[in-house]
């Protein structure tokens, strides 16, 4: 099941979003320079429904240049294979310490990881298709497009963040929700990185809007109150 979200007060109009898949994974699309017939965008964590992604961005004329993964888990990329067969060229982006979540040795990785997640692998067996390699590894500070990576390890080890400094807007993943963080008793999970990674968020400009993995949009100040 699919759940697609239109535009609203709430999230700026260049801002696609779609919540996708059974742990209700925010999907969102980035438009960036126009091109002679149609728009270049981002895809953030197309985690499911690769069918309603792919209409969406029909339907708004827009071409992926980069995939961007804020981590590995199953639920942020499962529509990646069909993306990448349905467009090619695309830019694959995940921080190397997540890259065992992608590529040819993948799958044994998400089944340990659902196992400590949900005591079975139930989910990514029913629609476990074999996993690009990604096309670039991306590390502190690294650019694409418009984003800044921020390396945000806690959930996962390479968990990290894509800020948008012009646009005042970061995608932090599952490091970072509303009224929420992101767990950290999955393999590769560090409360105590987590604790770092969120006195970091929170020392950057407060009026910056948060995209989060899973749930609404928030800005940072709002967030801080609640572990400040």
């Amino acid at each position: 099941m699919h759940h697609i979200t239109e535009h609203s007060d709430s999230e700026p109009f260049n801002l696609e979003h779609l919540i996708v898949g059974s742990l209700a994974t925010n999907c969102w699309i980035v438009p960036l320079e126009e091109a002679l017939a149609f728009r270049y965008c981002a895809i953030i964590d197309p985690g499911a429904d690769a069918a309603a992604i792919i209409a969406r961005l029909e339907r708004r004329n827009l071409r992926p240049r980069y995939i961007l993964l804020t981590h590995g888990h199953f639920d942020h990329i499962a529509a990646l294979p069909d993306l990448v067969e349905t467009f090619r060229g695309i830019e694959i982006a995940i921080h190397r310490d997540d890259a065992a979540y992608l590529g040819p040795d993948a799958y044994q990785v998400h089944r340990v990881s659902f196992t400590a997640a949900a005591g079975n692998t139930a989910l990514v067996d029913a629609i476990w298709k074999p996993m690009p390699s990604p096309t670039v590894l991306v590390s502190e500070g690294n650019t694409l497009g418009p984003f800044q990576v921020i390396h945000l390890p806690g959930h996962s080890a390479g968990s990290v963040g894509f800020y948008d400094e012009q646009g005042g807007r970061l995608f932090s993943g599952d490091t970072l929700f509303k009224n929420g963080i992101g767990r950290t008793d999955l393999p590769g999970g560090d409360e105590a990185h987590m604790r770092e990674s969120l006195k970091r968020l929170f020392a950057m400009d407060g009026a910056i809007r948060m995209f989060p993995g899973h749930g609404p949009a928030s800005t940072l100040k709002k967030e801080k109150r609640h572990y400040i």
